[in-house]
């Protein structure tokens, strides 16, 4: 999926399991090589193609990806969800990219 593309509802974001919502969003799933504690994941937006890229730290909890996954794609979307508590903080780094990090 391109970041100008439909994008999906809170309740499909929410609801659908995640494997099965990265492949209708056509969202590339890679792991992250940061091994710091402190980050939970990044969505990557290429200039060019628009499309959708997320990577996530590996050996943290299936609850922690899942929840993390879906929140950072729903921020990259632009689907209107409930802010992350505290400490978690979502940065956008505009530049030749657009990130959005946890």
């Amino acid at each position: 999926m391109t970041v100008s593309a439909t994008k999906p509802s809170a309740d499909h974001l929410m609801d659908t399991p995640l494997p099965v919502l990265i492949n209708e969003l056509g969202v590339t799933l890679t792991d992250s090589p940061i091994t710091d504690r402190a980050f939970f994941g990044a969505v990557i937006v290429p200039r060019k193609t628009g499309e959708l890229r997320l990577t996530m730290p590996t050996g943290r909890s299936e609850l922690e990806h899942d929840t993390v996954a879906r929140y950072l794609l729903a921020q990259a979307l632009g689907v209107p969800v409930p802010g992350m508590p505290a400490p978690f903080v979502t940065t956008r780094i505009p530049a030749k990219q657009t990130e959005v990090t946890l």
